[in-house]
């Protein structure tokens, strides 16, 4: 199996409906991209300052549908015009389970 996850931080100016668009708008991938055989999307708990803001943990066969992933338009779409645009910090891992 090989694993994503991402992390994300949010700008302080975006809004709660910004972030939540971001959320609602991952959740919908896996009805679309086949590859994806475990996905999580969601926002951290609040428990620790500092943390950051969201997470995506995505699950797939192996390397070739996580590229599948990474270049879906869909996904290309909800970066460009959701997640870039309130987006102060990511940092991502990629590796074998």
């Amino acid at each position: 199996m090989f694993r994503h996850v991402a992390l994300f931080r949010f700008t302080a100016e975006s809004t709660d409906a910004q972030r939540r668009a971001v959320i609602d708008a991952l959740h919908a991938l896996p009805s679309t991209i086949t590859e994806l055989r475990a996905y999580d999307v969601s926002f951290d708990a609040g428990l620790v300052e500092g943390n950051w803001h969201a997470s995506v943990v995505a699950d797939f066969d192996d390397e070739e549908g996580w590229r599948t992933y990474t270049a879906d338009g869909e996904h290309q779409r909800i970066l460009a015009e959701l997640i870039r645009p309130i987006l102060a910090e990511r940092a991502a891992t990629q590796h074998t389970v």
